[in-house]
């Protein structure tokens, strides 16, 4: 049987969908495993934007509205995954609540089932913790986030349920930011993954493809696969250093020659 991982954070823009993509391309192509993934923020999804299938012909909405079969809204991508996308079109009578039932018959046929929660205290939010069998919080290293992260943690400890690991994302090292040990002590979270701020998550958005594909050597990428081998129990490989070092030229050329220096002579942040 598989197992259901939902990554939540009640705020927007800490990242969380993008770390749903690369931990679910990790998962895939980097560990062989078999994985779904949904999008359940079903008021604003993002997953379709993000892989480039942004009118599909069946939704999570169908499934859950008993409009399709589950099979019949999966989708297969080019990046090794499957995908359950959301609509944009926000209509009523979404049945939330039976999310955990539709997610359980996947588990016959998946390693993983991803869920990409609601960024707000919601329903939908709600739902996405009541099917997960492992949580993981997304926040960033700041106060007001900090905040929303606990909030998180309450909600889904009055649900029964424990987040079991912290990703800090957009990690800058800056002396204005709270420290990782700091977030792991004030939250309550054990500390799961830290992922740095980097111009190659833009870049890998604007291209549509995961950064773990885009630049596989990158700092970024070596990240999000180690929080993905983490998921999945197995060790993770440090790559050589020769292939780093390669990656981390070919990135600062690639940064390089897009620059226009008529907006100043740094390229590299």
């Amino acid at each position: 049987m598989g197992k259901v991982i939902g990554l939540i954070s009640i705020k927007g823009g800490v990242g969380k969908t993008t770390a749903v993509i690369n931990i679910a391309h990790s998962l895939a192509s980097c560990y062989g495993k078999k994985v779904l993934v949904i999008d359940a923020n079903f008021s604003c999804p993002n997953l379709n934007l993000y892989l480039g299938n942004t009118n599909p012909k069946h939704t999570v909405r169908d499934v859950l509205n008993s409009k399709v079969k589950a099979g019949s809204a999966v989708y297969e991508h080019e990046y090794g995954f499957h995908v359950l996308p959301s609509s944009f079109n926000v209509t009523s009578g979404n049945n939330f609540l039976g999310l955990k039932a539709r997610v359980q018959n996947f588990k016959k046929y998946y390693d993983f089932i991803i869920l990409d929660s609601s960024p707000s205290l919601n329903n939908e939010l709600l739902a996405a913790i009541a099917a997960s069998d492992e949580l993981y919080a997304v926040s960033t290293p700041d106060l007001p986030t900090l905040s929303t992260t606990l909030k998180a943690v309450k909600v889904a400890r009055d649900k029964k349920m424990n987040i079991s690991g912290l990703i800090l994302n957009k990690v800058r090292g800056k002396n204005y930011e709270l420290k990782p040990e700091d977030m792991e002590r004030l939250s309550g979270i054990p500390l799961f993954g830290v992922i740095k701020d980097d111009v190659l998550i833009p870049d890998s958005i604007s291209k549509v493809k995961p950064v773990t594909l885009l630049s596989h050597d990158s700092d970024i990428s070596e990240a999000y696969r180690k929080i993905a081998a983490k998921i999945a129990g197995v060790e993770y490989e440090e790559p050589k250093w020769h292939r780093k070092l390669f990656a981390n030229i070919k990135d600062d050329f690639s940064r390089l020659s897009a620059h226009k220096f008529s907006r100043g002579l740094l390229y590299y942040k």
